[in-house]
């Protein structure tokens, strides 16, 4: 996205948000090279500069002397400038996390639930969002983010099967969540949330266009390009899980036959009981496949393998690659692997979950800047 900021006095919340934005990609880095990054004065970036010190979003740190004279100071977000709730619900359990300005998970509590209800899930997630607040560690509270399986809103997919949630049809999962956790909400699916998360706290500020393959319960995806999550007329593009990949395969609970993630999940994984080597070796075929399809749909700079998996699994199975043959993606100038591992696979969702709370409060494009109470959560 083209950070540029605006000359209009009603544009100054817009334009902290701009410099602060500026600041996360491109730290540490200078007053003067953000001006000429979002194209505004100087003088006008270090006013702001001023304010977002005052609200202890940003530090200067200051390099050591190299030769003469002092060098300039930069800035930098600070990580524990604010902290956001992520929180992962799954048909196996609930986890949540305190996650600060950087991605770290500062603590964190889970809680096994199978297929939870509305009801026993948001009263989970009040418990532990309360835990959290009453942690030591805890600093200013931006917001909760929850992730939660897709597809969203498909009458034959969304509520079937081990890999979806039953019960959970027109719930108003916004109002509960800040009900539950007092704390502005927010929500996506958890492949979308996890490419988000990759793009504020991982690869994403090295790669602009990059597929994420969401290895969770069952398998999904989502395709980032240029720091914005492609979401298709109903907000499932990307959702990969039920492509047919075996004719006349396995029966699915979606109704059709042979779908990838009846295969490739960790549904399919566990189904099978083979060791993890055994288990790669016997679906490769079918991971490559389904790695080509990615490429020649989407065209990105590379697939980021994460989810919920164990590491060691994720690491193999991204380990196939060395074994794809040819597709769009296969030349010999790329600056990236056709897939690679996600920063942090075990947190994937969970640092997306919050990412979502930071972009809904501090993101150009969506957030508002906020002031804080004495209690120190957003106002």
């Amino acid at each position: 996205m083209a950070l540029r900021g605006t000359n209009q006095e009603s544009g100054r919340p817009y334009n902290r948000r701009i410099v602060l934005e500026a600041i996360r990609l491109t730290g540490p880095t200078t007053r003067g090279e953000i001006a000429e990054r979002v194209h505004l004065t100087v003088q006008t970036v270090s006013t702001i500069v001023r304010e977002l010190e005052e609200q202890e979003l940003i530090v200067s740190v200051r390099e050591k002397p190299r030769g003469r004279g002092i060098p300039p100071s930069k800035l930098t977000v600070n990580p524990e400038g604010g902290h956001a709730v992520g929180i992962h619900l799954t048909p196996l359990g609930i986890d949540v996390a305190l996650v600060n300005l950087r991605g770290d998970v500062v603590e964190s509590r889970h809680r096994s639930a199978s297929n939870p209800t509305p009801d026993e899930a948001f009263a989970l997630i009040g418990e532990m969002v309360d835990e959290l607040k009453a942690s030591p560690c805890r600093g200013r509270l931006l917001g909760a983010g929850l992730a939660l399986p897709g597809p969203f809103d498909v009458e034959s997919i969304s509520f079937v099967g081990p890999t979806t949630m039953t019960g959970w049809k027109d719930v108003d999962i916004n109002s509960r969540l800040t009900e539950a956790t007092g704390l502005p909400a927010f929500m996506e699916n958890d492949m979308a949330a996890a490419a988000l998360g990759e793009q504020l706290y991982g690869l994403g500020q090295q790669i602009s266009d990059y597929y994420y393959l969401f290895f969770g319960v069952g398998l999904g995806g989502a395709m980032m390009h240029d720091g914005t999550v492609m979401r298709g007329a109903w907000g499932n593009a990307g959702e990969i899980g039920h492509i047919p990949a075996v004719p006349d395969g396995e029966p699915c609970p979606c109704g059709n036959n042979g779908c990838l993630e009846r295969y490739l999940s960790l549904e399919a994984f566990t189904r099978r009981g083979l060791p993890e080597a055994e288990w790669v070796r016997e679906i490769a075929p079918i991971f490559r496949n389904a790695i080509r399809m990615i490429e020649n749909l989407f065209d990105p700079e590379t697939v980021v393998l994460g989810g919920l998996a164990p590491q060691s699994l994720i690491e193999q199975l991204a380990a196939l690659a060395d074994g794809l043959s040819n597709s769009v993606s296969a030349r010999t100038n790329r600056p990236h692997p056709r897939v690679v591992v996600a920063s942090d696979c075990q947190h994937s969702a969970l640092r997306g979950a919050a990412a979502l709370a930071v972009f809904g409060v501090l993101s150009p494009r969506f957030g508002q800047m906020f002031e804080t109470s004495e209690k120190g959560t957003v106002e």
